[in-house]
């Protein structure tokens, strides 16, 4: 799945509602950092489907966050980054810890048999998860985003009557747990203390790195000793543009646009993951499937205006 962080950071609603029209100047590159989101992160479902061919989920999760701490590491160091205090670098990796376990549970789901449109479909509902979240954690929704919310676990229901669904239960289960957990993590890291700028980045993958090799292990999953060159070409592919750029895209988005227009992939990437899916991997998806696609944007759109609110 897609990488992000930091989605309802509710103080900047509050203090940058307009922030396209003050800074015209930031038009140029929010669109630029957007238009990458969009096509990196809808991408990303279709190169998991084709680096499963070879490499496990977990070992994949993890092998795409070990690409980017090997980009990041000496890239810090040249820059003279100063190490965090011992408390934000605990956070960081337990954060990490978290969504990024969510993020292997969602190629789980696919490599259990879900396709990557769906399994986009449903990691769309990650918006949803997150709004409840927040409501737990004191931030209670607006009625335009709780009908949104309620909308949006409608859409997940009619999600797992598609037939792609019932025909992989353990796999369906996994695309439900992924995004909690990716979008609890998102509610958590506006309440703890991290490190900042790419140091962030760096102990967040380092942290998902540690706990997806362990999880891993205990599923009892192999590297290859000869994968085929098309999964290792979008292993590359996932952690160098989904991965690593656009984590560190979503995060300048994340400071200085408003949370609503960071977080317009929710409801983007899933149709251009099933468009990719049906053009080049001859998927095919049901009108229940279809239906449930519909109700989940739909959901997710209503969260995101009454946010923007």
């Amino acid at each position: 799945m897609p990488y992000e962080t930091n989605a309802m950071n509710i103080s900047k609603i509050r203090r940058q509602p307009r922030i396209l029209l003050r800074f015209p100047r930031l038009r140029l590159p929010v669109a630029l950092a957007l238009a990458t989101i969009y096509l990196f992160w809808g991408s990303s479902y279709l190169g998991v489907a084709y680096a499963l061919e070879s490499y496990p989920s977990f070992l994949l999760s993890a092998l795409r966050l070990l690409g980017c701490i090997v980009v990041l590491a000496p890239m810090l160091v040249w820059r003279g980054a100063s190490l965090p205090s011992r408390r934000e670098m605990i956070s960081a990796a337990m954060l990490g810890t978290l969504m990024f376990s969510g993020a292997g549970l969602v190629a789980l789901g696919q490599e259990l048999g879900v396709s990557s449109g769906l399994t986009s479909v449903a990691t769309a509902a990650v918006v949803i998860w997150a709004t409840l979240f927040a409501g737990l954690l004191g931030h209670h929704p607006g009625k335009l985003e709780m009908t949104g919310v309620v909308i949006g676990i409608v859409g997940v229901a009619l999600l797992n009557l598609e037939k792609g669904m019932q025909a992989n239960p353990a796999g369906a289960l996994a695309l439900l747990l992924g995004p909690m957990a990716w979008a609890l993590g998102s509610m958590i890291s506006n309440r703890i203390a991290m490190p900042s700028g790419l140091m962030s980045v760096f102990f967040q993958m380092l942290g998902g790195f540690c706990v997806l090799i362990l999880l891993g292990a205990l599923r009892g999953e192999q590297i290859p000793s000869d994968p085929a060159l098309s999964a290792t070409a979008a292993l590359i592919y996932l952690s160098l543009f989904p991965t690593l750029l656009g984590f560190s895209v979503f995060m300048y988005l994340v400071r200085e646009v408003r949370p609503a227009l960071a977080t317009s992939y929710g409801y983007v990437n899933p149709m251009i993951a099933v468009l990719l899916g049906i053009s080049l991997r001859a998927e095919s998806i049901t009108h229940i499937g279809a239906l449930a696609m519909a109700v989940i944007i739909s959901g997710v759109l209503l969260v995101l205006i009454g946010k923007s609110r």
